[in-house]
């Protein structure tokens, strides 16, 4: 199994609230890096982060089916997986490739190991590219960054849960958005996450920075940070590359 892990594949964007199909982004050569594992007529199979919300996943899919093209990949067709097909997953082996959505995290942990995701990859041979929160959930112990208004106050919300088991690598996605943001009046960085660190290890991405991991090598690249025992340090600059597990 190939795996990617983005902060933001790109693919959509909003427009007066409605998604609107693009193509993937290529910071970083991440769109040529696609396309180096790409498998002509692929079979695609998304797995939602949110299983209930079927407008967002119907969105999402549809914009999808239609930013594979544009973006110079050839789709047979493309299936998604979510509350109201959940056995659908049965046929993940016969995938080329597989799509962990982004979203809230704990929602897609709960819903990948009722589908017994986890076990299932195991015989995957194809491509798996994540993104945001599915990135996040590849980790073998996931951190579980607050997110929604009272996660970051409520002492009994789970900061660490059982992940994929795909990489070491605890992701925080789109740093660059999130850097000066305030949670039920916390920082989001200083006061949640460098706090968080001191547990373990979390790699700091911003949108267009990506992690491939083929064969227990994992390289980072573009712009990203290292946040160990509260402290933020930078470890890779856009249009550089680095081995993560030298």
């Amino acid at each position: 199994m190939k795996i990617i892990m983005t902060s933001s594949l790109g693919g959509s964007f909003k427009v007066n609230g409605v998604r609107v199909p693009s193509v993937f982004l290529k910071d970083n050569g991440l769109l040529d890096k696609i396309r180096e594992s790409w498998v002509e007529n692929s079979k695609v199979m998304i797995i939602c982060a949110s299983p209930d919300d079927y407008e967002k996943n119907d969105s999402v899919c549809g914009c999808m089916e239609k930013a594979f093209p544009m973006s110079g990949l050839s789709i047979s067709y493309i299936d998604k997986c979510d509350a109201r097909n959940e056995k659908i997953i049965e046929k993940l082996s016969e995938m080329d490739v597989v799509l962990l959505a982004g979203g809230h995290v704990p929602t897609q942990n709960t819903f990948m190991e009722k589908l017994k995701l986890k076990e299932r990859l195991k015989s995957f041979n194809g491509l798996l590219i994540a993104w945001s929160a599915g990135s996040m959930n590849c980790a073998c112990r996931v951190y579980v960054a607050p997110e929604l208004s009272g996660e970051a106050s409520d002492p009994d919300f789970i900061r660490w849960m059982p992940g994929l088991g795909l990489t070491e690598t605890n992701i925080f996605p789109h740093y660059q958005a999130l850097k000066e943001d305030v949670l039920d009046g916390l920082r989001v960085m200083e006061d949640i996450t460098y706090a968080d660190s001191y547990v373990h290890e979390i790699l700091a991405l911003n949108d267009g920075s990506y992690i491939t991991a083929e064969n227990g090598t994992e390289t980072l690249y573009g712009e990203a940070y290292r946040i160990k025992d509260g402290v933020a340090e930078q470890i890779c600059k856009n249009g550089e590359a680095i081995l993560l597990n030298k």
